[in-house]
């Protein structure tokens, strides 16, 4: 799962032809250590069909104030450059994969 920052947020994210979820989390939260390893595993299953992407708050500020990160984990779920949906606290692995569903058919 590769990483976001501020410099690259608008091409890899906001510019993306295929939709892009986008986990916010730190390295000092727990639940977010325990959804890492659930976001992995999406990655690979939606490969070639949606980018799964890592923002650590702490190291991308800009990105997390712009679209109200106050509390992680959050995921966000962007088609088109916009956000289709948003997800606070950790859901289990076949919640994402609905919500991805979703994001794919909408």
């Amino acid at each position: 799962m590769e990483k976001v920052t501020d410099a690259n947020w608008e091409s890899d994210v906001l510019q993306s032809g295929e939709p892009v979820v986008v986990d916010f989390g730190a390295t000092w939260c727990g639940p977010c250590k325990k959804l890492d390893p659930i976001m992995e595993q999406l990655a690979v299953e939606y490969e070639g069909k949606v980018k799964v992407r890592k923002v650590d708050v702490g190291e991308a500020p800009g990105v997390a104030q712009r679209y109200k990160v106050l509390s992680v984990p959050r995921v966000l779920f962007f088609k088109g450059g916009e956000v289709r949906e948003q997800v606070n606290g950790l859901l289990p692995k076949d919640k994402l994969a609905e919500k991805i569903d979703n994001l794919l058919n909408g």
